[in-house]
Formats: C-alpha cells, sequence, structure tokens
C-alpha cells in the first residue's frame, strides 16, 4: 500500500489559499506518492480509475475535447455538466474546464512531476475575489483522499458527514 508524503492529520493535508495579482483566490493542494508518474496519470484520466475517486468524464479525450463530467460520489441527482480538456499533456499536465449550475465555470490545473523517487501532485483552482473557498477547499480535500485510497489501495474516506465533522475545524468551520 502506498501512502501520500504527508502525514493524516486533516490541518497537514488542507488546502492553501493565496491571493493572484487581480484579487482571485487561488487554492492548491499538494500530494504525492512513491508510484511511477504513469500510473498516478492513470488514476487521473482512465474511466475505470477515474470512476472510482470521483465521477464519469463521457466525451472526447486530448486537447479540446469536449463532453460531460459527472461528479458521481455526490448526494442526490448526478445530472453532469459540460467539461472541455483545456490542456492535456501526458503524463504531466490536465487542464480542465466545466460549467456549473449556479455561477462561473470551473478550471482545474493538474500538475504532475517526479522528483525524489515520487511523484508530485498540484491540484490548483482558481476562484473569484468574494468566493468563500473553505467549502470547495473542504470537498476537494475529500475527493482528494478518495484519489490517495486508489492509487494506495487504503481506505477511502467514509461519508460526508464523518469526514466534514473530522477536517472542518482546519478549514475553520465547526463540527456538524
Amino acid at each position: 500500500m502506498t501512502t501520500p508524503e504527508t502525514g493524516t492529520d486533516p490541518a497537514t493535508r488542507r488546502g492553501v489559499v493565496t491571493r493572484e495579482d487581480d484579487g482571485r483566490q487561488r487554492l492548491e493542494f499538494r500530494r504525492s506518492w512513491p508510484d511511477p508518474i504513469e500510473d498516478v496519470w492513470g488514476a487521473l484520466t482512465e474511466p475505470d480509475r477515474l470512476a472510482r475517486w470521483i465521477g464519469v468524464y463521457d466525451g472526447a479525450r486530448g486537447p479540446g475535447g469536449a463532453g460531460r463530467f459527472t461528479m458521481t460520489h455526490e448526494e442526490g441527482e448526478h445530472a453532469g455538466e459540460p467539461m472541455t480538456i483545456v490542456e492535456c499533456d501526458p503524463p504531466r499536465r490536465l487542464v480542465v474546464e466545466w460549467a456549473q449550475q449556479e455561477g462561473a465555470a470551473w478550471r482545474v490545473d493538474l500538475d504532475l512531476w517526479s522528483a525524489d523517487g515520487r511523484t508530485h501532485l498540484s491540484f490548483a483552482q482558481l476562484f473569484p475575489a468574494e468566493a468563500d473557498v473553505a467549502d470547495f477547499a473542504m470537498g476537494w480535500h475529500w475527493y482528494l483522499a478518495k484519489l490517495e485510497a486508489e492509487l494506495g489501495g487504503g481506505p477511502a474516506p467514509g461519508n460526508w458527514d464523518t469526514f466534514s465533522a473530522e477536517v472542518g475545524p482546519s478549514y475553520g468551520r465547526p463540527p456538524s
């Protein structure tokens, strides 16, 4: 079983928010695993593996590819939204953008690199200056924990309420 480089303490695993020059907020997570870069890339892009930790993408693959992305691990209906692959440079960079039912489209940048015998991931998303990023950060934290389980074969986080109670305080959210 592989494990991420940092511990399981929610405070050390949380996303970091910084301000861009234009005022937007940049949420970034960093993770690493001893797995080869091609294996981590596969967990991010192969349909069967993607479905195990986040959802389903149905559409054209490669730069400019368009389709629908459905986050199947969410509660309730899974309608999916239009998604475009903005950049795809296997196994190093994937940038996707998808429409949201409410609000501006999301753009997520995923960058992979190898160093010191590990594959490193930078996961970043930009938000408007006035956005309350904490709930989004908690959600991505949960999904990245699911990705870690996919890569390492360890336990995935349980239900959202339990996970939220555990990590919420590190994001300024009281336990529910």
